[in-house]
């Protein structure tokens, strides 16, 4: 999330202070437009929302954007799925940076070779793998040296998957450990957070 990444921000619609990573920031265009920005990079005037698709979408009915810039901005209906595209882009991009540093590994058998070597980063299964592809993959990993420890990512699906590493319908990967790992977990850890439903206690999302 770059420069923004360790600091408390405020969430403008439960007024909660969190570290920047659990929030999203949105900007202003220069045409007056609100979209996401979800590097944290835009120039001018922001506003931060927890990071949940719930939270945006509540945001948006309730007008908070143009309460907390103080100015009249178009806010898209669908600004939710606009995150959640963005959060899409940023994970695919990094997967298929991986796979250049030849960090990442395709194919059934050879994911099942990492799993089992116990030199791996993540398990990348697509979300819609038949269920037996799935359990199968999972009993390998079970009887890796990482298992207590593994990352499983399952947000994209094996169309999503195909696009971002130009193969064809990919349905398992792995992910060997290192930087470029650490930068798909990290991208696959906030789009998942996006993605959750659970609202907490103190009423927080």
């Amino acid at each position: 999330m770059g420069r923004e990444k360790d600091v408390d921000r405020m969430c403008a619609l439960t007024r909660a202070e969190k570290p920047a990573s659990a929030l999203i920031r949105f900007a202003v265009s220069p045409d007056g437009d609100l979209a996401p920005d979800v590097d944290a990079r835009a120039p001018g005037r922001g506003v931060w929302i927890t990071l949940s698709a719930d939270a945006v979408s509540e945001a948006v009915r309730k007008k908070v954007f143009a309460r907390s810039l103080k100015e009249n901005v178009s806010v898209p209906p669908d600004l939710a799925e606009q995150v959640r595209t963005r959060l899409e882009q940023r994970l695919t991009g990094s997967l298929g940076l991986a796979r250049k540093a030849g960090a990442l590994v395709t194919g059934a058998a050879k994911v099942a070779s990492v799993l089992e070597s116990g030199r791996v980063g993540a398990l990348i299964t697509a979300s819609d793998a038949a269920p037996d592809g799935r359990r199968k993959m999972l009993q390998w990993a079970r009887r890796g040296e990482v298992a207590d420890r593994l990352v499983h990512i399952e947000s994209l699906s094996s169309t999503q998957l195909g696009l971002a590493l130009g193969l064809e319908n990919v349905i398992h990967a792995a992910l060997t450990p290192g930087a470029a790992a650490n930068s798909v977990i990290e991208r696959a850890n906030r789009l998942a957070h996006f993605n959750a439903t659970d609202r907490e206690e103190d009423g927080t999302i």
